[in-house]
This record gives C-alpha cells, structure tokens and sequence, in this order.
C-alpha cells in the first residue's frame, strides 16, 4: 500500500472528473455512524436507498475512533475499521450488499488530525511520542514545537492548577502494571525510561509531556490543533510517509472495489492542500473526491487542486438565495438592531469576533507565529527592532483583515496573483487599523508572501500562517459572528452571507453555468452534518423575508407577553432573544428538551454573556428556564402557533422549490440522512438524531403505489411531496445520467409575463425543471396571471403528477396546477419506464 500511497502524480482528467474505470456518483445519500448504527444497519438500508435512487451511500469516518465517539472524526488508529462500528467483517458484509443493488460507497477522510484521548494508550501512535519524545518512530507524526516548552509536548488536562492537583493527590504514578504510567483521574499517561523510580514532582518534570491546567492551552499550546479543540492534535500528512500510513486502509478499500470516493474533511488545515490532493488522486488511481473547502462570496476553488469540487456549501449558499426576498433586508435589520442593540454592520461584528478569538482561545497559534517571526527577526540585523508586541498586534490585525480562510502560499514559489492581492488588500486594512504597527504589518506581509528568502523559519512562517488564519476564520465567524448576528438566521450558515439577502434567477443561472462547465463533479447540499439549521427550517425562516412586517410585529408581541417570565436579572439578553423567537418559528414544533441545549450551545458560541472556555452555568441556566416557561405560556405558544400556520404554505413551496433545484443542479448532489422528508433540525447533536426508515419505507412504497401528495400544509402531505421530488428526481439521475453529467451542460430558461420573477427554470439535457420562488409575492399578486414557460417541441410528461404536456408555450399556472414544482421529461422516457 506505501507503494499506492507514493504514486506517479495524477494527472487532472477533463473537468476533473474521476479517471475512466472510477465512477462518478449520480447522487449520495449522508449517514452519520455511531454505536448502534454501523455498518450492518448500512447494509440493512441498501434496499431503501437503492429504492430512493440514490447510487452511493456517503458514510462518515469509518476508522477507529476514540470509544463512543458520536462523529467519528476523532481518529485513534488508522489502521482499522471502527470495531464499534462493526469492524472490517462488518464493513465488507456492507459494501457487498450495497454492491448487489448496485450500489457504492463514498467515505469521509480526516487527514488533518488525531485524537488525543482518554487514557492516552488509545492511540499508539501518540503514546509512542508522549513516551519517547523527539526520539520516537512517530515523532513526525505531530507537529509540536518542542523547543517552546523545554522538550515537552503540553498537555492542558488538569481541572486546576498542577500544584493544587498535586497537593490534593489527584496525580499519580502507578507501577503495577507491564509498563508505569502515571494517572490523573481517567487520564493515563506513559513514564519515560529511567524516570519510573524519582519522586513525582521530578517524575512529572522529566517527561517529554508537561500536564497543565485546562486554560493554559490556549496561550501556550506547542502542538498544532484542529481549530482550538486541544483533544485533537493535528497530523503532519504533508510528511509522504506520514501520509502512507495514514491512508493505506482506505486506499486498500478502494483497491479492492469496496470504495468509490472520498470526501476530505477541512484541506485548509493542511500545509499544503494542492500537493495533498495530486498524492491523493495518483494513489486513488483519479477516484471521486470533493473538498470540505468553504468558499467565501465571489471566491472559487484553486484551479490546481486536483479534485472534483466542494462538498457543496456554495451550492447551498446559491440555492437558498433564490428563495429569499431582498426587499426585507431593510425591516429586518432595523428589527434585529432594536431587539439586539447591535450595529446594522456585520462586517464590524465579524472584526470584533475574529479579533476576539485571534487574542484568546487561538492565542496560542498566534503566538507561534510570533515567536517564527521574532526568530527571522534576530538572525536579520535590519529587522531587528521590529518588536514581538508590534509583530503580534500586525498578526492579529492582518489576520483579522483576511476575508477568506487562506491564501495558496507555498514557499519557494511565486504566489498567485489573487492570494498576492488578498494579503495586500487584508495588510492596507490592518494599517488603517493599526497604524502605528504599519512597519510591523509589511515585516509580517513580507513574511506571508515569502518574500524575505527561504529558510526553515521563513518556509514554516508561510505555512504556519495560513493555517492559522482558517481557524480563526471559523471560529471567529461561523461560530461566533454568525451567532450574534442574525436578522435573518436562514442566511446564517456555514459559508453564508447573513448580509446578502437574496439571489436573482439571472445570478444563480450564471453560476450554474459555471459549476457546469469548471466543476461539473462537485457536490451540492442543502443539509449536512454541520449545518447550524436544516434545510427545512431555513425555507421556512425565509418566508419572513417576504412578510417582515408581520414578524416584526410578532417579535414585538411575543416580547411584551414574555416580560412577566423574565427572572429578576432580566435575561436572556437580546441576541439570545433574537435566535429564540426565530428557532420556534424555524423548528416549530419543538420541546424543551431540544430548545434548551440548542440556545446554551448558541450562547456559549456567540461569547457575549457566556462562552466554552469560561461557562456562566447560572446565565445559561436563566436562559433555559425563559425558553420553558415561553413554551408554557398559553397565549404565546398560540400566537406562535397561528404564525407557523400563516406561513405554512409557503415555507412548503420553499421546501420543495430548494429541493428540486439542488437535485436538478449541476453537481453531485447529497441528501442528508432522514431529510427525504421535512426535517425541522437545529445543529448538531440535534440533527444526528436517529432517523425512523421504516417510515420512509412505507411512504415510498405508498407513492410508488399511486398515493395522493395530499395538502402541502399538513405535515404529512409535505412529507410525501418532499419524498416524492426527492426519489423522482434522484431516479431520475440515476436512469438517464447522460441528461445530468458533465456533457450535459445547463440551460437557463427565462419566463415570461408579470409574474417570471416568481419562478426559475433551467434545462439538464431532455429534462425541464421549474420551481416558485417568492410565493408570498406571487400570492398577493393573484397568482401566475400570464407567466409562461417556452418548452422545446414534442410530448412531454410531467413526472411529479405524471400528466402530459405539449411542447412549446405553457401557461406556468397550468405546470404548477398541482404542485408549485415541475419536472418535464420527454413522454418516451415515461413510456420506457
């Protein structure tokens, strides 16, 4: 398998498609693993999903996890299959059967980092660094900077301080065992050689890891990480060797037929994305793979990147826009404004919030960073006066100004022109910022840019920055920013705009076009694992872009009637408010059971009042009890209640509108577990709960079997409408993948009368596909009036309702007669059927 992993370098097929003999999926169906549902409930769901018409079931990490893991994505051994899971019988059990039906498997693949778990001997390879030090077979593995704490690797586990831990005999060392380890609780950590028999104070002082208070990490951490999680410690896969062990497993499962593709877990935290990819595809042989890259506004995917495309984040960004109406940006800001007392300014929350995590829980990269520059600093005579306080300060301020989670630096070659322009664009802001530190901010430029020579320091400092910028990226945005400010919270996901609001036909049209012709292979999504809401409470959210007005006065009244359930020291404050009233209305129904955590999550991300380094149990505690008592309040559940009713109708045009465009798109799309229906889940762990198949089963069969859709406003009748948009397109793909691959291309086809702005439509080969959008508008306008479609010549069928359709002009009112969508197939396609 080393052999595999160290390859000829592939060479990028047309379009970057997978390479002839490597499929490319039709469509995949996400599941996320967990004891109890591993790879024999996989197989046990081959039928459904081969039903569904899906052709790949898209698993997360399927390698051995820290016990009980929920995600998977705290890799202990990348040597095995996950044991809870099932173990490698299990897996193989599962893949034949998939393979029966016709059926492959696409697997998520974490390079990036490690766990570092509970007891350490979970992980050999960490054990072995931990013991030995420098001096380990593994000590490439990690990237530790041990020179920073005198030869050992830090460790932030303790609940206090290491004297009051060792004053209250909380560490220990235990000799009973075939090797001494010492013991701190469930924590167990090994002794190095020829230390076992000293007193422990000079025990713990002579290991190659230093145990430390739990808040010491985020300043003086000496590994790199995944973002500022510290029991995730960052791999070093650019290391070939490093690289080859890691993947061997699953490039064996490609190997032999039991994979198909591979989905790369977060590529900015690599040293070097473009040459991980070029490895990666030479030992997959060219298979199908797509990047967890998040794409910020305008930005596109390096063109050197040898891959198929995302996993869909800016598809999901472009879908959900064309269902939002920018006419209420204006009332919903000066809404969310009043209720929240923030600025109607979200790029000075996102500064605020990036600052914030730059100079706190990841503190500790920057002062890495600091430390390589002060170092260059010292062995350059005319940079020595740059001090490490004006170096940090132009760090943080030119990481704060980095609009994108990096820039494709790598040393000893010219930067692109675009990454040259993002780090000049993002130093002209941190002068304006920080204008006494301007020389430090062009030292620290200079230095990003590799433009001060190439040695180990100055080739790490490259390196080293970009990787740090992403995680300040996400933390300081998506999981701070984004959860502050939120006038409309549909827009508050993961690669969004919450600033944007709402995207034309003629916009999203252009961009199809070009996923058509650049990245035809990539994924689109509408829901994923880490999504902050689904699908389904973000189409809903997005009917109150279209009646502002009227949310606005619900806000208004559901403040007043909550004042009485307020406790005495009046919270929740007012972002938390703001993400409350819009969660009832987005997920409603829902308890307090998944209320309660959900809000404590958010505030412990926003970290106004409260946060995960430093919890305010009695803040969080008075926020849940408001959230209980507003769901117990008479008058206000019914108001509620009348709201969501209100809207029902259009969040459910929404719903399908957004699903049959991310099904029609171009691109591979995913549907993520359980969402074949209207899902109405928050963020995770909330939407990893188990999902109930047999009933999806038995809608499936009930549809195939003639059953009415039934009323789009009930819950029952927009779960068979969702599933039915949802198989029939899906089988679709499948069927006839010459009408949805890359030679087939995207047609925009334009409306026409007073009403066109209220739908989009688009060609994929001999399928036509139409959505509403807007319904609200459309409704106080009276409906389609006039609007027309111009359809090619010959017979058609739409396949939703399977009623017949003449070529050429169509009244769009008679399309949507029975649904607000359409699938217009050519009449033999049916009859073939």
């Amino acid at each position: 398998m080393s052999q595999d992993a160290t390859a000829t370098p592939h060479q990028p097929t047309r379009w970057r498609l997978p390479s002839r003999g490597r499929p490319l999926p039709t469509a995949t169906y996400r599941l996320q693993l967990r004891s109890g549902f591993g790879f024999a409930e996989v197989a046990e769901l081959a039928d459904y999903l081969a039903a569904l018409g899906v052709s790949h079931a898209y698993l997360s990490p399927v390698l051995q996890a820290v016990p009980g893991s929920s995600h998977g994505y705290d890799v202990i051994d990348h040597s095995r299959l996950s044991e809870e899971l099932g173990g490698a019988q299990a897996y193989d059990g599962m893949a034949g059967r998939l393979d029966s039906l016709g059926l492959g498997v696409v697997v998520d693949v974490v390079p990036n980092h490690m766990a570092v778990p509970t007891p350490a001997s979970l992980n050999v390879v960490l054990w072995s660094v931990l013991r030995d030090g420098p001096e380990s077979l593994y000590a490439d593995w990690f990237d530790v900077d041990w020179a920073a704490q005198q030869s050992a690797l830090l460790l932030p586990v303790l609940g206090q301080r290491i004297g009051d831990c060792l004053d209250a005999g909380e560490i220990s060392v235990d000799r009973d065992g075939p090797e001494p380890v010492v013991r701190y609780h469930e924590h167990v950590f090994p002794v190095r050689s020829g230390t076992a028999d000293l007193p422990l104070p000079q025990l713990l002082d002579e290991q190659f890891y230093r145990l430390a208070y739990w808040r010491v990490g985020d300043e003086e951490l000496n590994y790199r990480r995944f973002f500022d999680v510290d029991t995730l410690a960052a791999v070093r896969v650019e290391n070939p060797a490093v690289f080859a062990e890691s993947h061997a497993l699953l490039l064996a499962l490609l190997n032999e037929g039991k994979l198909d593709g591979l989905r790369v877990d977060h590529p900015d935290g690599l040293a070097d994305p473009r040459t991980y990819l070029e490895r990666l595809a030479g030992a997959t042989r060219g298979s199908w793979v797509v990047v967890e890259k998040i794409l910020q506004d305008d930005e596109v995917l390096p063109e050197d990147w040898d891959c198929a495309g995302t996993t869909g984040y800016d598809a999901l960004r472009r879908v959900g826009g064309l269902f939002v109406d920018p006419a209420g940006a204006a009332p919903l800001r000066a809404l969310h404004e009043w209720l929240t007392g923030l600025p109607d300014d979200l790029a000075a929350v996102e500064e605020d919030a990036k600052r914030l995590v730059a100079t706190t829980s990841l503190s500790a990269e920057v002062s890495r960073l600091v430390e390589l520059a002060a170092a260059v600093c010292a062995d350059d005579l005319r940079l020595r006066d740059h001090t490490r306080a004006g170096v940090r300060t132009a760090l943080e301020e030119l990481i704060v100004a980095l609009p994108v989670y990096r820039a494709y630096v790598v040393p000893g070659e010219q930067p692109p022109p675009a990454s040259v322009e993002l780090l000049e664009g993002a130093a002209a802001v941190a002068r304006e910022r920080a204008p006494e530190r301007a020389a430090e901010v062009d030292l620290v430029l200079a230095l990003a840019l590799g433009r001060l020579g190439r040695d180990r320091r100055r080739d790490e400092f490259v390196v080293r920055f970009q990787q740090t910028c992403g995680p300040v990226m996400a933390k300081g945005v998506e999981d701070t920013a984004f959860y502050r400010w939120a006038p409309l919270a549909a827009l508050n996901e993961v690669g969004g705009d919450p600033a944007g609001f709402g995207l034309s036909p003629e916009d999203f049209h252009r961009g199809c076009e070009r996923q058509a012709a650049g990245w035809p292979g990539t994924m689109t999504t509408l829901s994923t694992h880490d999504t902050k809401r689904s699908e389904d409470v973000r189409a809903r959210l997005a009917v109150l872009s279209e009646v502002p007005e009227a949310w606005a006065e619900a806000v208004s009244r559901w403040h007043q009637l909550s004042a009485s359930l307020r406790p005495e020291r009046g919270g929740p404050d007012g972002v938390t408010e703001n993400l409350l009233w819009q969660t009832l209305v987005g997920a409603w129904p829902i308890g307090a059971e998944r209320l309660a955590p959900y809000l404590t999550k958010a505030m412990r991300e926003a970290r106004l009042v409260t946060s995960w380094q430093q919890p305010d149990e009695e803040v969080e505690k008075v926020a849940a009890g408001f959230a209980t008592a507003v769901l117990e309040h008479p008058g206000l559940v019914s108001s509620l209640e009348e709201l969501v009713a209100s809207i029902a109708l259009p969040a459910a045009v929404n719903t399908l509108g957004q699903k049959l465009v991310q099904l029609g798109m171009p691109g591979v799309p995913d549907v993520y577990q359980g969402s074949e229906l209207h899902d109405l889940s928050l963020v995770d762990p909330d939407n990893r709960r188990a999902v109930d198949y047999e009933r999806r089963r038995e809608l499936l069969a009930a549809l195939d079997d003639g059953a009415p859709v039934g009323d789009l406003e009930t819950t029952d009748g927009l779960n068979r409408a969702k599933l039915l948009v949802t198989s029939r397109l899906l089988r679709l793909r499948r069927d006839r993948p010459h009408w949805f691959g890359p030679d087939s291309g995207y047609r925009a086809l334009a409306l026409d009368g007073d009403r066109a702005g209220h739908g989009v439509a688009f060609a994929r080969g001999e399928v036509v596909l139409l959505a509403t959008r807007l319904p609200v508008g459309l409704a106080r306008a009276g409906g389609w009036g006039d609007a027309c479609l111009h359809l090619p010549d010959g017979d058609r069928t739409e396949l939703l309702t399977n009623r017949p359709v003449q070529g050429g002009t169509v009244r769009v009112a008679d399309l949507l007669a029975s649904l607000p969508v359409a699938v217009l197939v050519p009449r033999s396609h049916v009859q073939e059927g």
